[in-house]
């Protein structure tokens, strides 16, 4: 079954929503990506990393992110008519909670007091929920775009 109607595909494609979240969704691939890397060189010991720069990638991350999931928050709202957990996206907005709930855990955990060995762990743990989020939305988006192309063959779109 497609995730949109014909009307509601026409509405996704003129959405300001949709631009922000193309144009944003590589900038946050990129933090998460430094994210990782810094995690890495921190972890192994490599380079005279400090600390601070693993909390700061996360923290740019996690601004993204909700940045991001504030942004598909409207877009649902303007597509779908629900901000959130609407049910053509409700896997989507399930991962994106619980990729935000590791990405906030690891600023409690911060708070609390927790070793750095471990703040590093949870960091992962998070940039690691990121993406398996984000894999389960890009193999959602090939379907949708598949089944569109067979529609738009069957002269339905």
């Amino acid at each position: 079954m497609p995730r949109y109607t014909p009307e509601q595909l026409a509405m996704r494609n003129a959405s300001v929503w949709t631009y922000l979240q193309i144009l944003l969704a590589p900038v946050q691939f990129f933090i998460f990506l430094t994210g990782v890397l810094l995690n890495t060189l921190y972890a192994n010991h490599i380079g005279n990393i400090d600390f601070i720069w693993i909390s700061l990638a996360i923290l740019f991350k996690t601004l993204f992110f909700a940045i991001l999931f504030i942004t598909g928050m409207f877009f649902e709202k303007e597509i779908f008519g629900h901000w959130v957990y609407s049910k053509e996206f409700f896997w989507e907005d399930v991962g994106s909670t619980i990729a935000g709930f590791f990405h906030i855990l690891y600023f409690v955990l911060s708070w609390m007091g927790t070793s750095e060995n471990t703040l590093v762990l949870a960091g992962y743990i998070a940039y690691l929920s990121y993406i398996v989020n984000a894999i389960q939305y890009l193999v959602r988006i090939y379907l949708e775009k598949r089944n569109e192309k067979k529609l738009i063959i069957q002269g339905q779109l």
